[in-house]
This record gives C-alpha cells, sequence and structure tokens, in this order.
C-alpha cells in the first residue's frame, strides 16, 4: 500500500493546487460579476477589481503552473498571499472560529490563515518534485 501512495506523490501537488485554486477562482469571478457591491464592502472601486484580478489571477496561476511552469506556480501563490493578508487584518482578526458570531459576522480567521500558508507553501516551494524517501 505505501508503495503504491508513494508513486502517486508526484501527483499529489494537483490536491492543493485545485483546493486553492477552486476557492480563489470561485470568490474571484464572484467580485468581477458584482463590482459595485465588493467596492462598497471594501470602499473602494481600486480595491475591489484589485482583489478581484489577484484572486482570480492567483487561482488561474496556480493551475496553469502545475502544467510545468515554476515561476507562475510561484506568482500565483504570491498573487494570493496579500489577499489572504488583507482579509484576515482587515475581517476576521481576533477569531480562530471558523463561524461566524456577533463580532465577527464574516467569520473566523482559520480558514483564510489555511488558505495564506498554502499559498505561500507555493510561493517558497513552486514546482520543486517531493523528495524521494531514504528510508
Amino acid at each position: 500500500m505505501t508503495n503504491a501512495l508513494r508513486a502517486l506523490a508526484p501527483q499529489a501537488h494537483w490536491l492543493l493546487r485545485i483546493a486553492l485554486a477552486s476557492v480563489f477562482l470561485f470568490h474571484g469571478i464572484d467580485k468581477f460579476l458584482d463590482l459595485s457591491g465588493t467596492a462598497q464592502m471594501m470602499d473602494s472601486m481600486v480595491m475591489a477589481v484589485l482583489a478581484a484580478v489577484l484572486e482570480t489571477g492567483g487561482g488561474a496561476l496556480v493551475l496553469i503552473g502545475g502544467a510545468g511552469n515554476d515561476l507562475l506556480t510561484r506568482l500565483g501563490g504570491l498573487f494570493l498571499a496579500p489577499v489572504m493578508l488583507g482579509a484576515i487584518f482587515m475581517v476576521h482578526w481576533g477569531q480562530w472560529r471558523f463561524a461566524a458570531t456577533e463580532t465577527h459576522p464574516m467569520g473566523g480567521m482559520e480558514f483564510q490563515v489555511t488558505l495564506l500558508m498554502i499559498a505561500l507553501y507555493f510561493v517558497f516551494v513552486g514546482n520543486a518534485p517531493p523528495r524521494p524517501n531514504t528510508d
């Protein structure tokens, strides 16, 4: 069983890519579809467009980069990291619970921190293959 799983390890990066990209493509495209509503929520049309571009572009780059372009993978992660930092510090800071509460109607920051860590993983690792097990 371990050997079969080890044989699949070089393709496991797609699990993280698809998870990360699907969240950001969904949210980025959703922002584009309602830019005025997003701008109202963010108090700025420039920030709304920037967030939509970074989310959609970053998600797409992480996916496209998986086909073999290390630079695109790293850029995708780099586009997504500041979006998550903004979300954490401006909306979700101070609450770790995922569920919405009276003080944090948009929910806590555990999901955003997880997305940030996955984005940073792609910034630092890019398309580097998993190291072979020397056991």
